[in-house]
């Protein structure tokens, strides 16, 4: 039963991950406004984030292989929540710059920390749901973040707005050390890899396998970040939207990519209990790529601020079918190496999101239409279908 609280603090800690995370594209405009930054520098800031994100996604997995989730998480919570209020401190774009890579590093071991806290309490079979959870807690942050900072910013000045953020990072930290424990009394079941014996750290950048799945993960980041960084502000221009219009409806994509990673990790557990166990990681990734790609294609025809988050939401949906089937397959081919080699998988991701925060503003710029955007990330969606088709992770078993 106390897996089932541990997949539960999890969630709360991904909720928490990305408040903490989403909150600058929330303050954009005040922030932008006192510094004096322009579209361009509040693109460096959003991908200075994934910059440090993704540097320190090895390294933070690492270290979670090595000492344990319980001091991994602790310590990287703590500090990510102590940057988090430190943002509030920025003067300049160069201090802006600094604390926002720095907090992506401390970020960075939040899901390598988790991928093996999942892997140390919980079966295959259950590990699905496990992720699907974990990261619907994320969309769900995200989600809850625009209002929330919405009111925040309305409240008090964002200085003092990142400050108070970085209190809740600091009580779950606390909460988890003094709770949680490396490994249950009685140890997980485990699953044979398909073709190829479990992964080490020296293998990550050797290995076909590793390779398809960081090469899709980009393509999903890619995707996905949109709605992290860009989609308010474009809602917000194209459409001429208020405030809190804009982040009424940028709520949508991330509260329907949380039922996408609920729905989505329970397809995978349940496959995996059927002839098509062999399957069951690749299937929804598949239909999760093509939803995305027709996604954010038809964002580029929508007319109305409702028919453009309908095309978001779609997208986001599709990409989130991919987080939970990606992180499972990790676990399945590293064994003990989880948190290196999911880290690895999510580094690579989140150079997707890099690319994406600045590609955004660059493309538009570059060719006068938003629209060029969107078809890159269609084109990087069909590749994701492409690397599903040969990911295989565990083999097929004969059901009696």
């Amino acid at each position: 039963m106390k897996r089932y609280w541990v997949v539960g603090a999890l969630f709360l800690l991904s909720m928490i991950t990305y408040i903490d995370r989403v909150c600058i594209s929330t303050a954009k405009d005040p922030v932008a406004r006192d510094l004096g930054l322009s579209d361009s520098a509040m693109g460096m800031v959003f991908s200075a984030f994934a910059l440090g994100y993704a540097l320190a996604q090895i390294p933070s997995g690492w270290f979670a292989d090595r000492f344990g989730p319980r001091i991994a998480l602790t310590l990287v919570v703590t500090a990510w929540s102590g940057l988090t209020a430190l943002t509030g401190a920025s003067w300049n774009v160069v201090s802006l710059l600094l604390i926002r890579f720095l907090f992506g590093v401390g970020e960075a071991g939040a899901f390598p920390g988790s991928a093996r806290a999942i892997g140390n309490w919980l079966p295959a079979g259950e590990r699905g749901r496990a992720n699907g959870i974990l990261f619907s807690g994320s969309r769900l942050g995200a989600a809850f973040a625009f209002p929330l900072l919405a009111w925040m910013l309305a409240r008090w000045n964002w200085r003092t707005t990142f400050l108070l953020l970085g209190v809740a990072g600091a009580v779950w930290a606390v909460a988890w050390l003094t709770w949680f424990r490396d490994h249950p009394r009685t140890p997980v079941q485990t699953t044979a890899p398909a073709a190829s014996p479990h992964f080490g750290i020296r293998d990550v950048f050797r290995s076909g396998a590793i390779g398809l799945a960081m090469t899709q993960y980009f393509a999903s980041n890619f995707t996905f970040f949109i709605c992290l960084s860009w989609m308010l502000p474009y809602l917000k221009k194209q459409y001429r939207l208020a405030d809190t219009e804009a982040a009424s409806y940028a709520m949508a994509p991330l509260l329907l990519g949380a039922a996408s990673q609920w729905v989505t990790g329970f397809l995978v557990d349940r496959l995996y209990r059927t002839r098509w166990r062999a399957w069951s990681r690749r299937i929804p990734g598949i239909i999760g790529f093509a939803l995305a790609a027709i996604g954010v294609l038809a964002v580029t025809r929508a007319a109305t601020p409702a028919g453009a988050v309908l095309c978001f939401t779609l997208a986001a949906f599709g990409a989130d079918m991919t987080i939970s089937p990606s992180w499972v397959y990790c676990a399945d081919i590293a064994g003990k190496n989880v948190g290196s080699v999911s880290g690895s998988m999510n580094m690579l991701g989140n150079f997707g999101s890099f690319v994406s925060a600045n590609a955004f503003p660059y493309l538009q710029r570059a060719t006068g239409s938003a629209s060029t955007y969107f078809y890159a990330a269609a084109a990087l969606n069909i590749i994701g279908i492409a690397c599903w088709f040969r990911m295989r992770s565990v083999e097929q078993e004969r059901i009696s």
